[in-house]
């Protein structure tokens, strides 16, 4: 579920805001590229995105470790603020979107809450999911269930191979998820706007429900 959110959220991001990647920051350094080139909009999100996401992700450490120090679930709070700041997303967007120019303050505020989110998400995915794949980024992903792929087939042995199936399993299923979260926004978002987001609002929340209940 996570890992659709972030391809969800990635590929609105992307759409509405003149590719701004909100959950892949470190890839709007190739579309303020294009942009600077194409003399297109929206370079002030790609600048501040990625430092956004880094103040964002260390303050979510902190948080964390204050709430385990007295006491209290930390993922539980992390995963209800990244909740919070999806909505926040939602509402600036369908409110004040479509942005002809994502370069003023509604715009980049409405981007920055979707950086926000996904970036407590990369935060306690880090701390709390540790052993399994990453739900924003799919690169290295991609490489390891590869790797894995390969070695399935070339005939890893005895307790390793079931290691590598069940590695590579994890791994095929973040990918798909992430790749239906695209996809799936890319087809809601053409008939729909910004609106589609209140989708990714719910899967987030029913996730937070659900790990909550697991505690």
């Amino acid at each position: 579920m996570l890992a659709f959110n972030g391809g969800f959220v990635d590929a609105v991001g992307y759409f509405g805001l003149q590719g701004l990647f909100i959950a892949h920051v470190t890839g709007n350094f190739v579309t303020l590229a294009g942009a600077l080139v194409q003399g297109s909009q929206g370079n002030i999100g790609k600048i501040l995105a990625l430092p956004e996401f880094v103040l964002v992700v260390a303050l979510a450490r902190l948080a964390g470790t204050a709430l385990r120090a007295s006491g209290r679930p930390a993922l539980r709070a992390l995963m209800a603020l990244k909740v919070l700041l999806l909505f926040a997303f939602f509402v600036l967007a369908v409110r004040y979107g479509p942005f002809a120019d994502t370069n003023t303050p509604v715009a980049l505020l409405a981007g920055f809450c979707g950086v926000a989110a996904m970036a407590v998400q990369n935060a306690f995915g880090r701390v709390h999911f540790a052993s399994l794949p990453p739900t924003t980024v799919m690169t290295n992903t991609t490489v390891q269930a590869t790797l894995d792929a390969v070695d399935l087939l070339t005939g890893a042995e005895g307790e390793e191979t079931a290691n590598v199936r069940a590695r590579f399993r994890r791994l095929a299923l973040s990918l798909a998820s992430f790749a239906a979260g695209c996809a799936a926004a890319a087809i809601l978002y053409y008939y729909i706007g910004f609106w589609c987001l209140a989708l990714a609002v719910a899967i987030g929340a029913i996730a937070a429900v659900l790990r909550i209940d697991a505690d």
